[in-house]
């Protein structure tokens, strides 16, 4: 009796799930590698693009982990240390190649205490992200990272855009900056979270109209759009504040409503 043929597989389906979003998460900390390359050699608006490229594969990598039910504990981990090259080490590259090595050991001093905020973000994020799901889920506790390592890059964003109106004096913006950044990034300042947003079918379609035409207007008005977007994220910052303590304000009555009926009966 012949023996049924088994398919040749190099990796089973369970793990190829689990090393696509792994292939993106290491090409992701290759670009925001790279991108001191091109700050190193000068080449400081390629750099810049670089890490918005890092900043979108780590938007995707997550999403389709979790899309093709690819999520692992290796990914978890793997998708942090990316995080910190690609958004901490690098962006202080960036900036101590183009300003901050003007301020000597001071300069070098600022990029070494952002890179460490990047680190405890990180590392608080991976500790609090294995509780129960809830409301908060929804907000992050300081700004992500992806957000940090592209606002501490606005001075430099601003001197490539057509939208130079005021003259600023890069000495003491990009120090002050990278400051008041790697406080935001250890605070607990609640943020709004894109990941767990979920869209309507209806719409959908303007979702994926707004989405092109955004990244019509990056590739055509690409500094533009990015320091636009990034000090649009920091106006958002009080309003998610007030979001979030709105919605904790709703839900503590209720638990007190709920306790006073506990005891009445």
């Amino acid at each position: 009796m012949e023996q049924p043929k088994k398919n040749f597989r190099i990796v089973s389906a369970k793990n190829s799930r689990i090393i696509l979003p792994n292939i993106f998460t290491l090409v992701g900390v290759c670009i925001g590698l790279s991108s001191i390359k091109f700050a190193f050699d000068g080449k400081f608006e390629i750099s810049i693009l670089a890490i918005i490229v890092a900043s979108i594969i780590d938007g995707l990598d997550g999403r389709i982990a979790r899309l093709i039910k690819g999520t692992s504990k290796v990914g978890k981990e793997l998708d942090s240390l990316t995080d910190v090259i690609s958004f901490g080490v690098a962006p202080a590259f960036i900036m101590y190649f183009w300003k901050l090595n003007e301020l000597g050991r001071v300069g070098w001093l600022i990029c070494l205490i952002y890179v460490i905020c990047v680190a405890l973000r990180l590392a608080r994020f991976n500790v609090n992200s294995s509780g129960e799901p809830s409301w908060k889920d929804n907000f992050f506790e300081g700004i992500p990272s992806p957000a940090g390592g592209v606002l501490v890059l606005l001075p430099l964003i601003f001197s490539f855009s057509e939208l130079q109106i005021i003259n600023l004096n890069y000495d003491v913006v990009v120090p002050s900056l990278f400051i008041v950044i790697s406080i935001l990034l250890i605070s607990k300042i609640p943020t709004y979270s894109l990941k767990r947003i979920v869209v309507p079918r209806s719409m959908t379609i303007f979702l994926l109209l707004i989405i092109v035409l955004y990244f019509g207007l990056l590739l055509i008005y690409s500094f533009n759009t990015i320091l636009l977007s990034g000090l649009a994220y920091l106006l958002v910052i009080p309003v998610s504040i007030f979001h979030y303590y709105k919605i904790n304000k709703k839900f503590k009555t209720q638990i007190d409503d709920n306790d006073d009926h506990e005891d009445i009966l």
